[in-house]
């Protein structure tokens, strides 16, 4: 368990500390996702801008008097059929990557409202006033809102 959550006491009951604990786990998966999809769309993106460039200054132009000389030098070398399958690749797991961020995103913010919405079984009449110390921690360490429901 996160040290943070630990060093809480007697503010919360172990079952909050575990909840708060999951919901780090949480938006630390998402963010981890969110920057992979991030790096990999761009990525992608300019390998593929790359690739167009080339591909228009060492085959277009120089054969642009026949089309077929064109397309005989787009496939007489197999490496762009490499760079065109890699690119085709990145944008697929450009794909998987969001729908897996997206799934990320909901556990989290789902876990997140959860908290929102039990915080007044979660935090009883004594450690009702630290509530809001435990918040702040969240939003200071991890910026996780706990305060209001939306995003």
């Amino acid at each position: 368990m996160n040290p943070h959550i630990v060093k809480l006491n007697d503010w919360t009951d172990l079952a909050t500390k575990q909840m708060l604990h999951n919901v780090i786990d949480k938006k630390q998966k998402w963010d981890k996702y969110k920057n992979i999809h991030l790096l990999m769309l761009w990525s992608s993106v300019f390998l593929t801008f790359s690739f167009l460039y080339y591909f228009y200054n060492y085959i277009i132009e120089p054969y642009s008097y026949s089309f077929e000389s064109a397309f005989s030098a787009m496939f007489s070398k197999e490496g762009h059929l490499y760079v065109f399958l890699l690119l085709v690749g990145m944008f697929g797991a450009v794909k998987v990557l969001y729908t897996k961020r997206e799934k990320a995103e909901k556990e989290y913010h789902a876990l997140r409202s959860e908290i929102i919405d039990r915080s007044k079984d979660l935090w009883k009449e004594d450690s009702w006033k630290k509530r809001n110390e435990v918040y702040e921690l969240m939003k200071k360490e991890w910026d996780i809102n706990l305060y209001h429901v939306s995003k």
